[in-house]
């Protein structure tokens, strides 16, 4: 326990038996419980996390690090825990950080703290400036949606409150940093960002999430729109909207110009036709916008209910 708070550290873990249990080694004494994940390791992940006394959990078949969070987290709320750390199995974080994420929570001054590999440049990992200005990329695309500065919204090392848990409900597989981020945020839930030194490359193999720079890059944007859809739909589909009515304008007035000078639309109908299109793809999507809207309010409303209910049978169940 740490000031009177049972804390456990989940882990997922796939086909990690040459680094899990250098994880498992360090993790502080202060640690309750340690949880994890074998996603559908074919190794002997699952062997080794069991000789470190860790409670293993699991899946018959690889369903990706989002899936797993997801089944650290049941199993953190039915030990009854008071704060989650989740850490990657690959050894890239130092576990002596463990503190440091779990005290701001501990302490009453935070309910979610991220560890940030980027927001001290003296701390900055080293790593290929694909990934590098990616993650910064990503890090401003999170930033502008939730209006809130993030230096790092893709490190998987983070801290959690029992109360930040009961109300997660993610629903992404392949991963669940950026929309944990924005979920949380929505949610007027008090983050912190600490700065770490960490890893910038694996001791050993390669990143399952990232090796393939596009394919994650395309994964991460979509999980993050949905995200961004579903907490703010009016303003996603406005600022879509808002470039659709850019393009009427500037092709109206372009038509309009050459119209009240030469007396003709020839041979610039199209242009004009382009405009109204644009025009209408505007007011349709700003429509859409607000009918969206109405069914967000109704799915904040569904998960205001959803974290009573849970709050209230955890509560019935610890008794």
């Amino acid at each position: 326990m740490i000031k009177g708070k049972r804390v456990a550290v989940v882990i997922p873990a796939f086909n990690e038996e040459l680094l899990i249990g250098k994880v498992l080694e360090g993790i502080p004494s202060f640690v309750d419980s340690i949880v994890v994940i074998n996603d559908g390791s074919t190794d002997k992940t699952a062997e080794i996390a069991e000789s470190h006394k860790a409670i293993v959990v699991s899946h018959e078949t690889n369903r990706g690090v989002g899936m797993s969070l997801q089944s650290g987290i049941s199993k953190v709320l039915e030990m009854g825990s008071d704060i989650m750390v989740s850490i990657d199995a690959d050894n890239q974080f130092d576990t002596a950080d463990i503190e440091k994420l779990v005290m701001p929570i501990a302490e009453d001054r935070a309910d979610f703290v991220t560890a940030s590999r980027f927001k001290d440049k003296q701390l900055y990992p080293v790593m290929s400036k694909v990934k590098f200005w990616g993650n910064k990329l990503v890090s401003f695309i999170v930033s502008t949606i939730s209006g809130r500065k993030f230096y790092d919204v893709s490190c998987g090392f983070r801290a959690y409150s029992r109360d930040t848990l009961l109300r997660l409900n993610l629903h992404g597989k392949f991963t669940y940093t950026h929309e944990t981020i924005l979920m949380l945020t929505f949610q007027d839930i008090r983050l912190m960002e600490i700065s770490v030194k960490v890893r910038g490359t694996r001791e050993i193999g390669e990143s399952r999430i990232a090796s393939n720079v596009m394919k994650y890059g395309f994964k991460t944007l979509r999980i993050i729109l949905q995200t961004y859809r579903d907490y703010d739909p009016f303003a996603m589909f406005s600022f879509i909207g808002a470039l659709f009515l850019i393009a009427a304008l500037i092709s109206g007035s372009f038509v309009t110009y050459h119209f009240l000078t030469t007396g003709l639309f020839s041979p610039y109908k199209w242009v004009g036709f382009l405009a109204g299109g644009c025009l209408l793809v505007f007011v349709g999507l700003v429509l859409m916008g607000f009918v969206i809207e109405s069914l967000s309010g109704i799915r904040k409303n569904q998960e205001k209910i959803l974290y009573y209910l849970k709050k209230t049978n955890l509560s019935e169940r610890n008794r």
